[in-house]
């Protein structure tokens, strides 16, 4: 246990996060998500029991985030969000974090080049969202 950061973020996790680097994408999906199959080249890391919203929050205690795509709910007009994906990008928006839907399969082929998927126990379809790593640093000098 470490001191200041959410118990919630597995010694595998926080490596990950620790490893990426500026545009590398992490995946936060729902229990339904065919994480094994689309994994052939990254880690499935397993939070058992917790939903995405609560996961969300404690990968972002820690991640600069830059950008962040959500799986586009089939069947729906453009633009139409889940009340999860609504609370989801409320957390975790700032006017400098673009947001952006993806339809299914282009969301699954994203995944298979992510650097890690975080498989949670939500049970809501479509809760499946892509955090890019934003930067940490001071500002640059004029």
């Amino acid at each position: 246990m470490l001191k200041g950061i959410d118990p919630l973020l597995t010694p595998e996790l926080l490596l990950r996060l620790a490893e990426m680097g500026h545009g590398d994408e992490i995946v936060l999906a729902d229990a339904n998500f065919t994480a094994a199959r689309l994994a052939t080249r990254c880690p499935v890391i397993h939070l058992p029991g917790v939903s995405v919203q609560r996961a969300a929050q404690a990968v972002l205690s820690l991640l600069p985030l830059e950008a962040l795509g959500y799986m586009q709910v089939q069947g729906q007009p453009a633009g139409w969000r889940s009340a999860q994906q609504r609370a989801v990008l409320a957390q975790v928006l700032a006017p400098d974090v673009q947001a952006q839907a993806i339809e299914r399969h282009a969301f699954y082929e994203r995944a298979r080049a992510a650097h890690a998927i975080v498989l949670t126990g939500e049970l809501q379809p479509y809760g499946n969202f892509i955090f890019a790593k934003g930067v940490l640093g001071e500002p640059l000098a004029a």
